[in-house]
């Protein structure tokens, strides 16, 4: 059902070790300085206030968006995202017989941690002043982590996506993946746990890092130089 890419063969120790500082840790910590200084421009420099769109949320809460939005939103949850991440790598390794491939959402998943816990320890942006619905997290409220993760995941699950042969499964997983971030951020909002650029903030940092995920497929780059350099060799005869 998931096909290979071009080029797929298995890795070697050593180039998983050059792929992984070149691919995901300097990528990763270029990332890192990013969230920061954002973070810092929007809660120091500007200092955004945006009150009125948290306040505007609790005027919209009914009885069912509540239930509604609590479900939606715990699929970022920590503990559950880790369990759903080790499904649908269990899952994509079923189906691909490629760890190397399977283990992108992991990757993605474990980025998305390490700059979303380090980077909201040092911005440190207070939670929206409204009745929030859910405990409070001890991080604090830039970027948001449960958008940030959950981005992360199933954008990454629809990258290896691609792979699937059977077309209307692979839009409906792709679009699926889509669907549940931004839920997830939506709901935060809602929620009252988020101002709307922490939101946004864990939209592009998890976005960011399925692709920083993505990337580190080894050899890719020369099994498509391979590829092409075969490729035009009978135009060269």
């Amino acid at each position: 059902m998931i096909g290979p890419g071009p080029g797929d063969v298995a890795p070697t120790r050593a180039q998983m070790g050059r792929g992984l500082v070149r691919r995901i840790l300097l990528p990763s910590a270029v990332l890192w300085v990013v969230v920061v200084g954002v973070g810092f421009t929007l809660v120091d420099l500007i200092g955004i206030d945006e009150s009125a769109i948290s306040e505007s949320a609790v005027d919209m809460r009914t009885e069912s968006l509540n239930t509604i939005t609590a479900v939606v939103s715990e699929l970022g949850n920590t503990q559950v995202l880790m369990g759903t991440c080790l499904v649908l790598v269990g899952i994509i390794w079923a189906l691909s017989r490629q760890w190397w491939l399977a283990v992108i959402p992991a990757i993605a998943l474990a980025v998305e941690a390490a700059v979303f816990l380090t980077a909201s320890l040092v911005v440190g942006r207070p939670r929206p002043e409204v009745d929030q619905l859910d405990h409070a997290p001890p991080t604090s409220s830039f970027p948001s982590g449960h958008t940030g993760a959950s981005t992360a995941v199933y954008l990454a699950v629809a990258l290896c996506a691609t792979r699937i042969r059977t077309t209307w499964l692979r839009i409906t997983v792709q679009v699926l993946c889509v669907l549940i971030p931004l839920g997830v951020g939506l709901s935060r909002v809602y929620r009252g746990m988020h101002h709307p650029t922490d939101v946004i903030a864990g939209f592009l940092v998890g976005a960011t890092c399925a692709l920083i995920a993505w990337n580190w497929i080894p050899l890719r780059e020369s099994a498509e130089r391979v590829a092409n350099a075969s490729q035009q060799q009978p135009a060269a005869a």
